[in-house]
């Protein structure tokens, strides 16, 4: 019999006493400002964000719901200051290379000013220019010029006409060019006439005619050159002209950028295009029928000297801080856009659009890890930015190789930004295994706390983050009593009385919950009630599968006994997680023993259905029986071991405890209370070890026994360590309370056999025997009967089992 007593009702719940606080309501309270219990992620995150050196980027990792990414704004808007500003980038055509537009870097706020006076400049050179060759000066100056040139070829032509006329021969303008012909009497000579010439007279006009052609091809001959010296007189006339009337423009521009060298070469090379196309603001060309088609205007055959300003911060103080919800490649790294003109796609600079990476330049970019790397492309582009420290905006199939089309390669941008990845523990641990760049790129890991310790400090800053939540949602306070339940809950979702829960989200879905439904009863104040419907609420609104499974149960299809005794039976505990929702549910757990070579089945694990930690807790049972009953002796039995009416997947060694009971009661004969359930792992030596969501085990089990009705004798076996988890429903305190339901913890299995069987474990003495009538004894000397009952009949291996022993080769085909 054992000696243990049930715990104490006082020790199943921790309680918050309401009247520790010194405030009626929360509207007392000042709003929460700090950030509770993340002192060592604080510590690791002010260095990441202070440390602007190539590699040291952030992964922020936690739960989700924790407030990681709020904290993480929180922190970036103390450490920037508003007086520092990065800069403006601006995309220009590249007079030289069209297809590769040129990046030009501007202070904080000049983008947008250069951006206009881009504008204004062409909209001056477009009503100056055509004016221009429109004045009197430049009229005049162009007839000179033309004069000059008429009378220069007109002289020439003269020359050789008067040359030819003392010879007498004349020079003739036809169609098809100049002629010469002989004359006389200032006559020219018809064929007749020139015919009836001496031979002498004809020999000489042909010599005098074959002199003047040769001449004339000279005059001809320079004829070119002297429309060549025309045209660049003209030229020189116009380009005068123009710069005469908009060069006083350009210059202004070249003084308002003048400590910028890459804007003073770019308007040297907007000025040189603008001479060089004089032709395009004195006569615009006119529109395609295309062009009229789409609406375009004749601005867009000036848009070369425009602006692309790709990222501006004239309105913004401090560095950016870009959060970036949807990290597509494009999202990230910007994109040319095209235009569909008569089914042909065509672009220019002006369409090239900026990524986050861009907007976040110089200052900080908040990302989700998930998200990122679950978008095709996305983490590789971002660490081949990273590690380039540039960003250069490429087409996924320029990226590839997959096309071959000539598109825009724009200059790239260099890159500082510190970027911050936000996801949790599992994520960060695999990419720091399987991609060596990355523990590279992130090197400052800030690791949220789960929970944070339980404490009358902590207790406050959770009443004063409930009345920041309050006051944001415009949601009625809280008393005292609604805030020390909420701590409460807090502590049962950390599953431990000395720790509360840092699940930001969930607290503050509770306090939303609450205020709703003292607003629906009309109150002005959130008390303790409606904290309690709110979580009632929660757990109804998720338990459809947990009232499925409890009806399955107490219609008789799932077998579960709760009162009388059986041999090789045992109640153990087992827990489901659907979604967010965690409940308890009880299992029956049996064993059988024969006489065997020492084999132990695990019917779960020979079907493929029990997990590797399951297997584990298996073989430890194996290890204690022979260590403890068959020291001197071989273990002569074969023995199965299964969880009843489970049709899915076992994980875990928290059913350890009843299992070996189970065995314990199988090979001693003696049966096991149905009243009780059990939970626990167990080690070599027979010590109960703690195991997880020990509350909700219990109330899996408790809700059984109380719809089928307490009995008084009816209770749970839990191991010692999980005392201080407790955090058990009030209808369970009160029922223990009452002595209507018990809760023993347990430190060995001999313990839990005791409170199972009603007898005696038996502890053994210097000889190794165990006292007469108790479990142990009754084990032993089961074992013993069955080595006798193997020596007589010898050693036969069981075909239904499988030897416990430690893997050999071969074994991984088969297990």
């Amino acid at each position: 019999m054992s000696n243990l007593k049930p715990l104490v009702a006082e020790l199943l719940y921790r309680r918050c006493d309401p009247a520790k606080f010194t405030f009626e309501t929360t509207a007392e309270l000042d709003d929460l400002s700090e950030v509770i219990g993340q002192v060592r992620a604080i510590d690791a995150a002010q260095f990441g964000i202070g440390m602007r050196r190539e590699g040291y980027n952030l992964y922020v990792m936690g739960p989700s719901g924790g407030g990681k990414r709020t904290l993480m704004r929180q922190l970036l808007k103390k450490r920037i200051a508003p007086e520092t500003q990065p800069f403006d980038w601006c995309y220009v055509h590249n007079f030289s290379q069209p297809h590769k537009p040129r990046a030009i870097r501007l202070p904080a706020g000049m983008g947008a000013k250069f951006r206009t006076h881009m504008q204004q400049l062409l909209d001056d050179l477009r009503a100056i220019i055509p004016g221009v060759f429109e004045g009197e000066e430049y009229r005049r100056r162009l007839n000179k010029i033309n004069d000059e040139f008429a009378k220069q070829q007109n002289k020439a032509f003269e020359e050789v006409a008067d040359v030819a006329t003392q010879r007498g021969i004349v020079l003739l303008r036809t169609p098809n060019g100049f002629s010469f012909a002989p004359t006389k009497n200032d006559e020219v000579l018809s064929p007749e006439d020139f015919s009836k010439l001496s031979d002498e007279e004809k020999e000489r006009i042909e010599r005098d005619t074959q002199a003047l052609q040769e001449m004339l091809e000279k005059v001809i001959h320079q004829v070119p050159r002297w429309r060549r010296e025309h045209s660049d007189r003209v030229r020189k006339l116009n380009e005068e002209a123009v710069l005469f009337a908009v060069g006083h423009l350009i210059d202004a521009l070249r003084t308002e950028y003048a400590d910028i060298t890459v804007v003073r070469t770019y308007l040297d090379e907007v000025q040189q295009n603008i001479v060089e196309s004089i032709d395009d603001f004195r006569e615009p060309r006119e529109r395609s029928f295309g062009q009229v088609l789409m609406g375009l205007s004749e601005r867009a055959d000036f848009s070369r000297f425009l602006v692309n300003l790709l990222v501006d911060h004239s309105a913004q103080p401090g560095l950016p801080v870009i959060d970036e919800e949807h990290p597509t490649y494009m999202n990230l790294i910007g994109r040319v856009e095209h235009l569909s003109q008569l089914g042909a796609l065509v672009t220019n600079f002006l369409l090239i659009k900026p990524g986050a990476l861009h907007l976040a330049n110089g200052g900080y970019l908040l990302l989700n890890a998930l998200k990122l790397i679950t978008q095709p492309f996305s983490w590789e582009a971002l660490k081949r930015a990273l590690s380039t420290r540039e960003i250069r905006i490429e087409s996924l199939g320029q990226t590839y190789g997959l096309v071959s089309t000539v598109s825009l390669e724009p200059e790239p941008i260099p890159l500082d930004v510190k970027v911050v990845l936000i996801g949790d523990r599992l994520l960060y641990y695999l990419l720091a295994e399987y991609d060596p760049e990355f523990v590279e790129l992130f090197k400052v890991a800030a690791d949220f706390e789960d929970e944070v310790s339980r404490n009358n400090e902590n207790d406050l800053l959770y009443a004063r983050l409930i009345a920041t939540v309050a006051r944001k949602e415009g949601l009625p306070p809280f008393d005292r009593s609604a805030v020390a339940r909420a701590i409460e809950h807090s502590a049962r979702r950390a599953g431990d009385t000395e720790k509360l829960s840092t699940h930001m989200e969930s607290l503050a879905d509770l306090v939303r919950e609450a205020g709703y439904w003292a607003g629906q009863g009309g109150q002005k104040v959130v008390a303790r009630e409606n904290v309690d419907r709110a979580i009632e609420a929660q757990i109804h609104r998720a338990d459809r599968l947990r009232a499925r499974s409890y009806e399955a149960i107490l219609r008789g299809m799932l077998l579960i006994d709760t009162s009388g005794e059986r041999v090789g039976q045992v109640n153990g505990l087992s827990v489901l997680q659907l979604g967010q929702f965690t409940f308890g549910q009880p299992s029956r757990i049996t064993a059988t023993t024969r006489l065997g070579s020492g084999e132990l089945v695990d019917i779960q694990r020979e079907v493929k259905l029990g997990g590797a930690i399951h297997s584990k807790g298996v073989l430890i049972l194996a290890s204690f029986l022979a260590s403890r009953y068959a020291t001197e002796l071989p273990l002569s039995l074969s023995a199965s071991l299964v969880f009843e009416q489970t049709y899915g997947p076992v994980e875990g060694d928290s059913a350890s405890v009843a299992e070996l009971c189970a065995l314990m009661s199988s090979l001693s004969g003696q049966p096991i209370l149905q009243a009780f359930s059990v939970t626990g792992s167990v080690d070599q030596f027979g010590r109960v070890q703690a195991i997880g969501a020990v509350n909700e085990k219990i109330e899996g089990f408790f809700d059984i026994c109380s719809k089928r009705g307490l009995s008084g004798d009816q209770g749970v076996l839990i191991p010692a360590a999980n005392l201080a988890h407790l955090m058990l429903r009030q209808d369970i305190v009160d029922a223990a309370a009452a002595g209507r339901f018990h809760i023993y913890v347990v430190e060995t299995v001999d313990q839990a056999i005791e409170i199972l069987t009603g007898l005696t474990a038996g502890e053994a003495d210097s000889q190794g025997r165990f006292p007469e009538n108790s479990v142990n004894r009754k084990v032993a000397d089961r074992l013993k009967q069955l080595a006798e009952l193997r020596r007589a009949y010898g050693s036969k291996e069981d075909s239904g089992g499988t030897r416990l022993r430690p893997p050999e080769e071969g074994d991984a085909e088969q297990s």
